[in-house]
């Protein structure tokens, strides 16, 4: 249960965040991250040290990317606190920022991925399209509606709500197009309260169909690579993934082993 002091500092900052033009899915997961924080320590808000914090952070086994958003949605909540004058100096300031660690892509396998759309409902195959045939994320796949299809001369596109507010259009496959246009007006995938399900609801559904450690991002990995394989063009997978940076997108990217084994074999010729 949340003391009345965090909630009232909680709703206080979304609030703010709101009024800066943040979208409705980066408010939800400022929430979840502050209401995790809430509940694991034993002081209000502004009581909270760099000391309290570490302590906290140190208890929690999570991936380096989590701890980079972690570590974000605090430094925000604390500069905030700052603002208003609930605190005097801002406690994530001497927490050190969460390197980003060299990252190897790692595409979901076709075998996993067309074992996956054989065994989902209509509306968790929907999802696996989204991810791995256009490369989008969870929270992009959550924010679908009717009002972002675009048709042209050519086929149907998607314009897709991306990370920070950014937009991209991107083309879609024939058959998948068909699937979203038959579908009603509104959310592609409702929720109960006349919204879209959460990016984390949309995470869980495809990771329930995924076996091992694979997830919806595999996916959008598994689209990655296949774009570049077929292109060679970073700058183009880069515009289709929504990175900023050609870096992010080089992540994403598994070379083609058997080319570089042909590669190796002729040059020991």
């Amino acid at each position: 249960m949340l003391t009345t002091e965090w909630v009232e500092a909680i709703e206080g900052f979304l609030s703010h965040d709101r009024a800066l033009g943040k979208r409705t899915t980066t408010n939800s997961a400022r929430r979840q991250h502050l209401q995790h924080l809430a509940r694991r320590v034993t002081v209000g808000p502004w009581q909270v040290t760099t000391d309290i914090l570490l302590d906290y952070l140190a208890a929690q086994e999570w991936a380096i990317e989590t701890r980079r958003g972690r570590r974000t949605t605090f430094a925000r909540f604390y500069a905030w606190g700052l603002y208003r004058g609930r605190v005097i100096v801002n406690p994530v300031d001497a927490v050190g920022k969460v390197k980003i660690q060299p990252a190897h892509a790692r595409p979901a396998p076709d075998r996993v991925y067309h074992e996956a759309v054989m065994a989902a409902g209509a509306r968790e195959r929907l999802m696996l399209r989204l991810a791995a045939e256009v490369g989008m994320r969870r929270g992009e796949v959550a924010l679908v509606h009717s009002d972002d299809l675009m048709e042209d001369l050519v086929g149907h596109s998607l314009v897709v709500h991306g990370k920070g507010g950014r937009t991209r259009i991107v083309p879609l496959p024939r058959s998948l197009a068909r699937s979203l246009v038959d579908l009603p007006p509104g959310w592609a995938f409702p929720g109960n309260d006349g919204g879209h399900l959460s990016p984390r609801y949309v995470g869980k559904l495809v990771r329930d169909l995924l076996p091992g450690g694979w997830t919806m991002h595999t996916l959008r990995h598994r689209f990655g690579t296949r774009a570049y394989a077929l292109t060679s063009d970073l700058l183009l997978v880069q515009e289709m993934l929504g990175h900023a940076s050609p870096t992010t997108t080089r992540r994403y990217v598994e070379y083609d082993r058997a080319r570089m084994r042909a590669a190796v074999e002729e040059l020991a010729s």
